[in-house]
């Protein structure tokens, strides 16, 4: 095992090989890293073909080591600044239908309500018979 890299240090790698869930980058001749595609840029990728190919030369983070396994994460993403983010826009409140019914802002429990839906049940019921 190496001890040339270690974790937190940036280096410059190759682009070994492409798969669906990462890109294996080798630092060195004895030395390759897996990029989870999570790891590949900030945002959302769907597709990590858009991004990488074999033979690219990148920066990379080495994230963790496990010397163990011989198994090296790495991020390329950490070695980019990240988007600032746009503030959002204050949104106007929409306007408020107006009810014929008063309705009071909030909850309400089903307490609270039942004695004014038996009123409106009674209100009904007595127009509903003459």
């Amino acid at each position: 095992m190496s001890e040339k890299f270690t974790e937190g240090q940036v280096v410059e790698g190759k682009v070994t090989g492409v798969q669906s869930y990462g890109a294996f980058v080798a630092l060195d001749n004895e030395v390759q890293g897996l990029v989870h595609i999570s790891e590949v840029t900030h945002g959302f990728v769907k597709d990590i073909n858009e991004f990488l190919s074999v033979g690219d030369e990148v920066k990379v983070k080495v994230l963790s080591v496990d010397e163990e396994n011989n198994k090296y994460a790495l991020s390329i993403r950490a070695t980019e600044e990240a988007p600032k983010q746009q503030q959002a826009k204050p949104q106007s409140k929409p306007k408020q239908q107006v009810n014929t019914q008063k309705e009071e802002a909030g909850f309400n429990t089903l307490k609270d309500k039942l004695n004014e839906w038996i009123e409106q049940s009674e209100e009904r019921t007595k127009t509903f018979h003459k």
